[in-house]
C-alpha cells in the first residue's frame, strides 16, 4: 500500500507527521493570537492615557455580541494649526449644559445675566414698593439688595456684578433696584455702555413730601442732625433754598433727568407715580408690567390697603402663607414741618415740576 510523503516522514510514520504539524501549526496561531491581544491592550491603555478613543469598539454598548467587525482607531486629530470639523456627540454623552451671552448656568437653576431692567429712582419715592410688587411675577426675578454698583462699586467690573444677580431662565427678566442711581452723573453712560437696551423705571413722587421722607428717615438714625427747616434754606426770610442739601437736589427731577436723555430715549424710560402706587397699586403695576413686555399677572387680587402702616401690601401668595407688607423703615410717621416752610417749597419746586411734566408727557398734580 503507498503512502502519502508529509514533510520529511517516511511512510511509515504517517500519524505521527500529522499530529507534529497540526502542533506546530497551533502553537503558531496561539502564539499569533497572544501577542495580538497583548498589542491592542497595550494600544487601549496608552489611548485612555492619552485620552484618544478606543480601538476595536463595537457600534454600541449593552446587551449586543461582544465579537463585532472591528475597525481601525480614529485617525489622530489635526494640530493647532489645523482646523477641526465638527464630531457628532455620542449617544451616552451627557446633556450639555446652558450657556449665555452673560454667564452659565445649569437648565435647572438657570442662567446669571446682566439686568435688563433697572429701578434707578428716586430715594423715598416707592422704589422698594415696586420692587417687592414685581417679584410676585414668575416671569421677573429681581436682585433684593442694592447693590450699587454704578455709583460706589462700578471699579469692580460687570463680572463682580453679574454674580450678584439671581438666576433666571430664558422667559425671565433680570433685574436690580438703586434708587441712588437717578441722581449720580456718571450712572447713565455707565449704564449704556453696559447695554442701551436697558429698560429703566423712576418712581417720583411729590418732590416736598419726598424730601419730608428722607428727613425723618436721617432723623431716625442721626437725632442730633439740625431741623428740616434749617437743613432746607440757606435764608428762609429772603426765600433761597440750599439746593447743596441731597434731600431738596433729588426733588429736582428735571435736571437729574437730562444727563438720561443723553443716552436713552425717553420710551426706555417708565415712571410711576408714588402717590398713584399707594391709591391704586395694581393699576400702577399694570403699566409697569406692559412697559417690562410680560403679561398682567399682578392685580387687584394681589393688594390689601394697611391702614396701620399707610400703604398697600400684598396678600398671602401660593409661595406665602402669610400678608407681606414692607419693613418697618417704611411708612414711618413724617416729622411734623411748618406749613408755611411746606408753600415755600412748594413754589420752589413749581417751576421744576412743570418742566418735568412737560418733558415725560405726564401732569403728576404735585401743586
Amino acid at each position: 500500500m503507498a503512502y502519502r510523503v508529509l514533510g520529511r516522514a517516511g511512510p511509515t510514520q504517517p500519524r505521527r507527521a500529522r499530529r507534529l504539524l497540526f502542533a506546530f501549526t497551533l502553537s503558531l496561531s496561539c502564539t499569533y493570537l497572544c501577542y495580538s491581544f497583548l498589542c491592542c491592550c497595550d494600544d487601549l491603555g496608552r489611548s485612555r492615557l492619552l485620552g484618544a478613543p478606543r480601538c476595536l469598539r463595537g457600534p454600541s454598548a449593552g446587551g449586543q455580541k461582544v465579537l463585532q467587525k472591528s475597525r481601525p482607531c480614529d485617525p489622530p486629530g489635526p494640530t493647532p494649526s489645523e482646523p477641526s470639523a465638527p464630531s457628532a456627540p455620542a449617544a451616552a454623552a451627557p446633556a450639555p449644559r446652558l450657556s449665555g451671552s452673560n454667564h452659565s448656568g445649569s437648565p435647572k437653576l438657570g442662567t446669571k445675566r446682566l439686568p435688563q431692567a433697572l429701578i434707578v429712582g428716586v430715594k423715598k419715592g416707592g422704589t422698594r414698593a415696586v420692587l417687592e410688587f414685581i417679584r410676585v411675577h414668575p416671569d421677573v426675578r429681581a436682585l433684593g439688595t442694592e447693590p450699587h454698583f454704578f455709583d460706589r462699586n462700578y471699579g469692580r467690573g460687570l463680572d463682580w456684578y453679574r454674580s450678584l444677580m439671581p438666576r433666571t431662565l430664558e422667559s425671565q427678566i433680570t433685574l436690580e433696584k438703586t434708587p441712588s442711581y437717578f441722581v449720580t452723573q456718571e450712572a447713565p453712560r455707565r449704564i449704556f455702555n453696559m447695554s442701551r437696551d436697558t429698560k429703566l423705571i423712576v418712581v417720583v413722587r411729590n418732590p416736598v413730601t419726598r424730601a419730608i421722607s428722607d428727613y425723618t428717615q436721617t432723623l431716625s438714625k442721626k437725632p442730633d442732625i439740625p431741623t428740616f427747616e434749617g437743613l432746607s434754606f440757606r435764608n428762609r426770610s429772603l426765600g433761597l433754598v440750599d439746593v447743596s442739601w441731597n434731600a431738596i437736589r433729588i426733588g429736582m427731577y428735571v435736571l437729574h433727568l437730562e444727563s438720561w436723555l443723553r443716552y436713552f430715549p425717553l420710551a426706555q424710560i417708565h415712571f410711576v407715580s408714588g402717590e398713584r402706587l399707594i391709591t391704586d397699586p395694581a393699576g400702577e403695576m399694570g403699566r409697569v408690567q406692559d412697559f417690562l413686555g410680560i403679561k398682567r399677572f399682578i392685580t387687584d387680587k394681589h393688594f390689601y390697603f394697611n391702614k396701620t402702616k399707610g400703604f398697600p401690601c400684598l396678600k398671602k401668595t401660593q409661595s406665602s402663607l402669610l400678608p407681606r407688607c414692607l419693613g418697618k423703615s417704611k411708612g414711618r410717621t413724617h416729622v411734623q414741618i411748618d406749613p408755611e416752610v411746606i408753600d415755600q417749597l412748594r413754589e420752589f419746586y413749581r417751576p421744576y415740576n412743570i418742566k418735568f411734566y412737560e418733558t415725560v408727557g405726564q401732569d403728576f398734580r404735585w401743586e
